[in-house]
């Protein structure tokens, strides 16, 4: 199942808690994969972030009743975290859990494993990811994904290099024929150019 996210324009005058929430799911009945979608944080503060994420994950996976993270890029990992009326516990793993990755919990379900794209993360990167992590054939892991979109990140900034460099040896700048400036005629302080004519002055 995909959940629905909205891209808005401008966000900076509204509420974390009003933004809507950036995430993708896994079609229903994708087979087993190493990430089950990509989530978008907007911050790396986990206490305000997950009650969102709940809110949306638990009509559709059952109640979510723990999360454990990879230290590595939160802050502050709390030990509990108050959602709709009830408590998710939250755990971490620094050696055994993929540092890019969010595990949540439902007793009544399962297990699932979200991205976690970088709250700073560029649109165009957060949309490749995104679409990666939800694809039914994915096969990568959280970093792997991670470093996936950096190469393509990289490869669109040399790209993008190449075209300007192109550009500006197209409109006369470096590597193009040095241009012959015009001569200038000496006139006078005072005294303004009359028009040219033909013949000896």
């Amino acid at each position: 199942m995909t959940a629905i996210i909205e891209y808005p324009q401008a966000v900076e005058d509204r509420a974390p808690s009003s933004l809507p929430l950036r995430l993708v799911l896994a079609p229903a009945g994708s087979s087993p994969a190493l990430v089950d979608g990509a989530w978008w944080p907007r911050s790396r503060d986990l206490t305000a972030e997950l009650p969102p994420l709940m809110a949306v994950l638990d009509p559709l996976w059952g109640r979510i009743t723990r999360v454990t993270v990879n230290p590595t890029y939160w802050p502050v990992v709390p030990r509990k975290v108050q959602v709709a009326g009830h408590l998710v516990h939250v755990g971490w793993f620094k050696a055994e859990q993929d540092p890019h990755k969010l595990l949540l919990l439902s007793y009544t379900t399962g297990r699932w494993d979200l991205l976690v794209i970088p709250p700073g993360a560029g649109p165009a990167t957060a949309a490749r990811l995104m679409t990666t992590a939800a694809d039914p054939l994915r096969v990568l892991t959280a970093s792997g994904l991670m470093d996936e979109a950096e190469f393509f990140r990289i490869a669109a900034e040399a790209d993008w290099d190449s075209t300007r460099e192109l550009a500006w040896d197209s409109e006369g700048g470096q590597g193009a024929a040095p241009r012959t400036p015009a001569p200038r005629r000496h006139v006078h302080p005072g005294t303004a150019p009359g028009p040219r004519t033909g013949g000896n002055p």
